[in-house]
């Protein structure tokens, strides 16, 4: 059995889409930026630490997929939003620029021994966004779709309109690089049944 150590309802869309069975069990774990942490390590390390701590709580046999997605741009990584004030900064930030969607991944298992296996790698994707108008920020904060994002926007939503291309995984900006994940068990041994 596949657990997602997410919240995250779209991971768990992409998984469903993509035919993945599997169960949903959020990770609790401090997602506090450690001092001199690059943005890339930051998000394995995140997705490695949600992974493990799920797994710390299954039963043998199973496997923990967890995962964690910042958006950087001039080496910030940019999270979730706390206010509508701080999701219009960042919309002004990428507006008419170039950054970089980061999903670091981790599968995790037992051995035969009952000792925790990880493999963990990443994925990154840029994204070129328009520039946008002081109006067109306001209101698509006041749809309430930037709040749960990390970098303030939905690529897979109403902010689509401002995204002219993307160079890399399309899945890695909405929250999971799908094909990685799967190669991922595959070469784990423990690809999940659909």
């Amino acid at each position: 059995m596949l657990i997602l150590a997410s919240q995250s309802p779209r991971r768990a869309e992409l998984l469903r889409n993509a035919g993945i069975s599997f169960e949903v069990c959020p990770a609790d774990v401090d997602e506090s930026v450690r001092a001199g942490e690059e943005s890339l390590e930051y998000v394995k390390r995140l997705a490695k630490e949600k992974a493990l701590a799920v797994l710390e709580a299954t039963p043998s046999g199973s496997v923990v997929l967890g995962a964690d997605t910042t958006v950087v741009i001039d080496g910030e990584s940019l999270g979730k939003p706390v206010d509508a004030e701080d999701a219009r900064r960042m919309l002004e930030r990428l507006g008419g620029r170039l950054h970089q969607v980061m999903t670091g991944v981790c599968v995790a298992w037992r051995d035969a021994d009952g000792a925790a296996v990880a493999e963990v790698d990443a994925e990154v994707t840029e994204v070129e966004f328009a520039a946008m108008r002081a109006e067109e920020i306001a209101e698509y904060v006041a749809s309430g779709e930037p709040m749960d994002k990390a970098g303030a926007y939905a690529i897979q939503g109403r902010a689509s309109r401002w995204i002219p291309r993307i160079h890399g995984c399309y899945f890695n900006v909405v929250g999971l690089p799908v094909a990685r994940v799967c190669a991922m068990l595959a070469r784990a041994g423990r690809e999940p049944s659909a």
